[in-house]
């Protein structure tokens, strides 16, 4: 073989383990825990409720546009939200999806996926749920658990607790489906794109996260819109990892007691507490940018949620992934990759949290602390030192159960 066809072959061997081969768990899982620091200090934390807030928003004030806003929840919504590829988390919503449907298309992942209209009636359901139960508890699996335990926040823990409940509740409802449940289980059809097609779009989609960042960066005016840059092309890597990973938080949660299997529990583990070491170095001495403002401020993502809403909300929110067959992030990723229950989940998820979220301020439920406390662990006695050690033991000792689980299956749930 001459040393071109050599280096040919490289190439392609290349391209296959960064665009085709499914990545292992661990190295996605520490892959985006990198990404989640970085995002945190170009600018700030990365969710998915926030984009699908905002997207639920502007629907909600298209409707009140066409009806009024005399009519009940519609009050909340007389004045335009603010623009989505403006609003910061928005922009990680698009980064995102964008990333997973460049890692889909490349890896030959992406089509047009209809589910049987069981499955769409359970996706509807499950956005209702997701959007109230991120509401409860501050944020979805991945601000209200994964980034919130990360930015040494407690409201973490509770939600993290309840999302177990949620999750092995849907299992068993999952369970009691499969059994007894055979109505509109038929009708699903895929449509599928040649190869070559779906290279371009993928190619397509590339160049405009690229020019975008570009368009970003080139504002002049704000310091705020060119930080936008950074945000959209993390983002983006974000939902590129966790698509070429399928990396799904609800199945780190539900696999130890379905399968056994805790790979993806135990990525999840090492992944928060790479995050809370970067959230850590970045709030212990909060370093400024040039502006003047606080590159991490320790109030980030902590939420007075330590209590009974991180603990419902997180169960509401763990039963509507199980429906879903995705979290938060899941749900953003696969609507890259072209799955049209999650496309619906989506949208309710989004105007379902919209309303919920809009209620909530205008009582101020979580100020005027009806769903929990507030508290960011280092200013307790723990201090940044014993929050680290803390959480480093919690996810030390979760790696461990499932591992044990692995070989003794005593945590499995039978159908």
């Amino acid at each position: 073989m001459s040393e071109e066809s050599i280096f040919g072959q490289k190439v392609k061997n290349l391209y296959k383990a960064l665009c085709q081969s499914e990545w292992n768990a661990t190295v996605a899982g520490i892959i985006v825990g990198l990404l989640s620091v970085m995002i945190m200090a170009w600018w700030r934390p990365w969710g998915a409720v926030g984009a699908l807030r905002n997207w639920g928003d502007w629907i909600m004030y298209g409707i009140t546009n066409i009806i009024g806003s005399d009519v009940g929840i519609f009050e909340f919504y007389e004045e335009a939200p603010k623009a989505w590829l403006v609003n910061s988390g928005s922009v990680i919503g698009v980064g995102f999806v964008g990333g997973a449907f460049v890692s889909a298309c490349l890896g030959n992942d992406f089509a047009f996926r209809f589910p049987p209209f069981l499955e769409l009636c359970k996706g509807f359901a499950a956005g209702i749920l997701m959007g109230v139960g991120s509401t409860l508890a501050g944020g979805c699996n991945v601000g209200g658990m994964y980034n919130a335990i990360g930015n040494l926040a407690a409201n973490g823990f509770t939600m993290w607790f309840g999302l177990v409940i949620g999750v092995l509740a849907g299992l068993k409802y999952i369970y009691w489906e499969m059994e007894h449940i055979t109505w509109g289980s038929g009708g699903a059809f895929t449509i599928d794109l040649p190869n070559g097609l779906r290279g371009l779009l993928g190619f397509v989609g590339l160049i405009a996260l690229i020019v975008g960042a570009y368009i970003y960066a080139g504002n002049e005016d704000s310091d705020y819109i060119n930080s936008l840059s950074g945000i959209l092309i993390i983002s983006a890597g974000l939902g590129y990892t966790m698509q070429r990973g399928r990396w799904c938080m609800v199945q780190g949660f539900r696999e130890p007691h379905m399968t056994g299997d805790c790979t993806l529990a135990k990525s999840v583990a090492l992944s928060i507490f790479i995050v809370a070491v970067g959230a850590t170095v970045l709030k212990y001495s909060v370093p400024m940018r040039a502006d003047g403002d606080a590159v991490l401020a320790p109030i980030n993502y902590v939420r007075a949620t330590f209590g009974w809403g991180g603990v419902v909300g997180g169960t509401i929110f763990g039963f509507g992934a199980m429906l879903a067959g995705g979290c938060g992030s899941g749900t953003l990723w696969r609507v890259g990759e072209g799955q049209i229950k999650l496309w619906l989940t989506a949208v309710v998820f989004g105007v379902s949290n919209s309303i919920m979220t809009a209620w909530f301020r205008d009582n101020d439920f979580e100020a005027d602390g009806y769903l929990g406390k507030a508290i960011f662990m280092p200013d307790t006695f723990l201090g940044y030192g014993g929050t680290l050690i803390l959480i480093a033991f919690i996810m030390i000792m979760w790696y461990l159960i499932v591992d044990w689980n692995e070989d003794a299956n005593k945590l499995i749930i039978e159908m």
